[in-house]
């Protein structure tokens, strides 16, 4: 239950609205189970070790994000690889927020900083 605390506490700390397993509906929660690496917003992130976003999920047509996510009630979105003790990516947390909203540099390093205390889990 300690992540589910931490997943709540990182949404409303940064004012998004839905995050992985949060406000997430049935059908985008099961085709994020596993994701490929390479594939959508977070496979992406976890492919390019980096920050992924995009300042709407509905009409973003730069391919990193995949149809499913267009079922998300929101728009702007961002998935944020995070690292392990030898830095190998070991999660990959996305957040999405209401209204289009490009995100400055240090919004994006805030935002890594803050999903780098994702606890462990297994």
């Amino acid at each position: 239950m300690a992540l589910e605390a931490w997943l709540q506490q990182f949404l409303s700390a940064l004012g998004g609205v839905t995050l992985e397993h949060v406000n997430i509906p049935p059908p985008v929660v099961q085709k994020t189970q596993l994701i490929p690496k390479g594939k959508g917003m977070a496979g992406l992130a976890w492919e390019r070790d980096d920050i992924v976003s995009t300042c709407n999920l509905q009409t973003d047509q730069t391919g990193d994000v995949r149809p499913g996510a267009r079922a998300v009630d929101a728009q702007a979105a961002v998935a944020i690889p995070v690292h392990d003790a030898a830095g190998a990516v070991r999660a990959v947390v996305g957040i999405a927020f209401l209204g289009d909203r490009n995100f400055t540099a240090d919004e994006l390093a805030a935002f890594s900083r803050a999903a780098a205390a994702l606890p462990a889990h297994g």
